[in-house]
């Protein structure tokens, strides 16, 4: 990823603007056993308490490294119940990389983020029927199957 992503305008921005870059070696100790690295490139994405919410394995191109880091984010504002802020960063990631690989488990969230922030189930069997008609084979349209029966 050095030589393709993160030298990338859009990634070094994207890093810069919203996250705390630590580059760990994968051999230094205790840092790459605490956080069980064993391959690289790891990306994993704590909150500011050190509590890990994202882990990503393997080389991803820009296109993919930004949605995957949103993805990330909104992970850490979910748990934080920030679902407010979590909608934003899944919307921003939506509308940008509608495409990446991270796009279904974001509507999956974003759709579990607004039924979180207001009761509604219709929220749920919303993310369902966007997940089916826009990313029919991926595991998320699966793992919401129940919402159908809404």
């Amino acid at each position: 990823m050095d030589a393709v992503s993160y030298p990338n305008g859009t990634v070094i921005d994207f890093i810069t603007e919203r996250m705390v870059p630590l580059r760990v070696p994968s051999d230094a100790q205790p840092l790459s056993s605490q956080f069980r690295i064993t391959w690289t490139p790891t990306l994993v994405t704590l909150d500011m308490y050190g509590t890990e919410h994202h882990r990503t394995v393997g080389f991803l191109p820009p296109e993919e490294l930004v949605p995957a880091l949103s993805l990330a984010i909104a992970k850490i504002d979910f748990a934080a119940e920030s679902f407010n802020d979590a909608i934003l960063n899944l919307d921003f990631l939506l509308n940008r990389y509608p495409r990446s690989g991270a796009a279904p488990e974001a509507v999956y969230l974003r759709g579990v983020s607004r039924y979180k922030s207001t009761k509604d189930a219709g929220m749920l069997k919303e993310a369902y029927a966007r997940l089916t008609a826009e990313y029919p084979d991926s595991e998320w349209a699966r793992r919401a199957q129940p919402y159908n029966l809404l």
